[in-house]
């Protein structure tokens, strides 16, 4: 239970760190891209942060190697980025809620999704 708890804590810290690097890029790119490509964009370069924290501070107990974990991983927030995506384009385009507002809905939806995908597959114990 203490593992899974330090695992808990440790995904919400990075999770966090993780969500504010995507809104930074966001609110940095989207006056100059489609919302939905400055989304994108925060993704990319929140993924390296949450894969680095993930994979050595929430599951510093995997028992996968580091390139089986990155592969997994990928696949984990591709997933997850394609869940947000959905949500924010839903939000956006036909209820019509700010962008910002439309965005944080759209990670606090997906990060559930990520966090069972990365505990039981990508850094599967």
């Amino acid at each position: 239970m203490a593992t899974l708890t330090r695992s808990g804590l440790w995904f919400i810290v990075v999770g966090c760190a993780a969500a504010l690097t995507h809104m930074t890029v966001f609110a940095l790119t989207h006056s100059h891209l489609w919302p939905e490509l400055a989304n994108a964009a925060g993704f990319t370069v929140a993924f390296f942060v949450s894969f680095s924290g993930h994979r050595w501070l929430s599951f510093s107990d995997a028992g996968t190697s580091v390139r089986q974990s990155f592969a997994r991983f990928l696949l984990t927030a591709l997933a997850g980025f394609a869940c947000n995506e959905i949500v924010f384009v839903l939000l956006l385009r036909a209820l019509h809620w700010p962008a910002f507002v439309a965005l944080v809905a759209a990670l606090v939806l997906a990060a559930g999704q990520t966090f069972l995908l990365g505990r039981f597959w990508a850094f599967r114990r």
